[in-house]
C-alpha cells in the first residue's frame, strides 16, 4: 500500500513527496509520537484528528481515513532520521515549525508531559533542521495557547 513512499523514504536521497505523500508522512509524524510512550490514548487520536481536519481542511470521514492511514505507514515506517528526511527535504521551515506545534499539541494532549514524547519531539526536531529555540518556542506557544 505505500510501497513507493517507503521505497522514497528509503532512498539514500529521497525525492520531494508529493501533497499526497507529504500528508500522510506529516500525519503518520504524529502517529509517532503518541505512540511513543507505549500509550496511544484516545484523546491523542482526538487531537491527531483535530490537527490534520484543521490543517488539510478535511471532513470527519477524509480526517478519520487519513489517520488509519497514517496508523499503518507508522507501523511499516522506516526509522525516524529517514522518516524526517523525507519531510525536511519536502516542507519549508516555516511549514517544519508548524509540524513541531502539531507534534506539541497531540504530546500534551493528555495533559500531561511525557518524557519519551518529549524526547521524540526533540529528536524530530533536530532532524527537521529546527534549532532548540525554535522547537522551545513552538512548545511554549502550544503549552499557552
Amino acid at each position: 500500500m505505500f510501497g513507493n513512499l517507503l521505497k522514497n523514504l528509503n532512498n539514500e536521497e529521497p525525492s520531494n513527496l508529493n501533497e499526497g505523500d507529504k500528508r500522510l508522512a506529516i500525519a503518520a509524524l504524529l502517529v509517532r509520537v503518541a505512540r511513543s510512550d507505549g500509550d496511544y490514548a484516545a484523546n491523542e487520536i482526538k487531537k491527531i484528528d483535530s490537527v490534520l481536519a484543521r490543517r488539510y481542511l478535511l471532513d470527519r470521514n477524509s480526517t478519520i481515513s487519513l489517520r488509519e492511514k497514517a496508523e499503518l505507514l507508522e507501523e511499516q515506517a522506516p526509522s525516524t532520521e529517514v522518516f524526517t528526511r523525507g519531510i525536511k527535504d519536502s516542507v519549508s521551515e516555516k511549514e517544519r515549525i508548524k509540524i513541531l506545534e502539531a507534534l506539541w499539541m497531540v504530546s500534551l494532549a493528555d495533559g500531561e508531559r511525557d518524557i519519551e514524547e518529549e524526547k521524540i519531539i526533540n529528536f524530530i526536531s533536530q532532524l527537521l533542521g529546527i534549532s532548540k529555540l525554535d522547537n522551545n518556542l513552538a512548545k511554549l506557544r502550544i503549552t499557552h495557547s
